[in-house]
């Protein structure tokens, strides 16, 4: 309970830090990523791109960009987390993994928010199909807000420690993002090239989420035990270096 209100708390101040209490306020949570979704989906479309056998692209890019500004955001939201936050700490309350769970909370419902406020305008307007199984699509939605949850906690208690984490972490995150899976899809690619790119977890969690949307009339390559593995490694990897930094930690470093 103690913990719940900590959290509650910490969502509240990140809310009112982040966006304030003007103008529409807390409602870019979700506007912001819908207008990064909407602008993509807008340049694709004008600049005449097609994806492969005949999805349309403004679907493409819904399921696709929506996937990135969640994996993407939520490790840069704790990066470098708790060194501004330390003041915070000396509440004995105030755990460094009550900081990063609130962060990772605001971004993975400012994503989810935009992706079906999005997808109901989409469908409203004819641009998009509904999906054809919410409950797949909800699955593979929860598996990459996993994958990025575990990758933010490792990489976050990493950063207190040496600043080149943040640095190498903005150059990684950009280069993964033609490999995430997000702009294509795995079957299009030579088996050879396919079978290393499904080592990647967005690339199977990207199939997961289109087989959801799109249904089965198209061919779909991800495997669930591997992604539930890597998953959970990634997660402890990540709590445990959490647990080491937070042991290391003073408020006053």
């Amino acid at each position: 309970m103690i913990q719940k209100r900590v959290i509650s708390a910490l969502l509240m101040r990140e809310i009112l830090t982040r966006y304030g209490r003007h103008n529409i306020g807390f409602l870019w949570l979700f506007a912001e990523p819908m207008i990064f979704t909407v602008g993509v989906t807008v340049l694709w479309n004008i600049t005449n791109h097609k994806s492969a056998d005949g999805i349309s692209i403004t679907a493409f890019v819904l399921t696709g960009y929506s996937m990135i500004l969640l994996w993407r955001n939520m490790p840069g939201r704790c990066v470098g987390a708790v060194g501004p936050n330390a003041s915070l700490l000396f509440h004995r309350q105030v755990k460094p993994i009550d900081v990063y769970i609130s962060r990772l909370l605001l971004e993975a419902l400012g994503a989810t928010i935009s992706f079906v406020i999005l997808s109901f305008i989409f469908i409203s307007l004819g641009l998009v199909n509904p999906p054809h199984d919410i409950l797949v699509v909800l699955e593979g939605w929860m598996l990459i807000v996993w994958y990025a949850a575990s990758i933010s906690l490792f990489v976050g208690a990493l950063s207190e420690k040496t600043e080149i984490v943040e640095r190498v972490w903005h150059v990684v995150q950009y280069l993964m993002i033609p490999l995430s899976g997000s702009f294509f899809m795995a079957d299009s690619l030579p088996e050879q090239a396919r079978d290393i790119l499904l080592y990647i977890p967005t690339v199977n969690c990207a199939e997961i989420i289109r087989e959801g949307y799109f249904g089965p009339g198209y061919r779909w390559h991800y495997d669930y035990n591997y992604l539930l593995a890597v998953n959970s490694a990634l997660l402890l990897l990540g709590l445990a270096q959490v647990r080491e930094m937070s042991r290391n930690f003073t408020p006053d470093a």
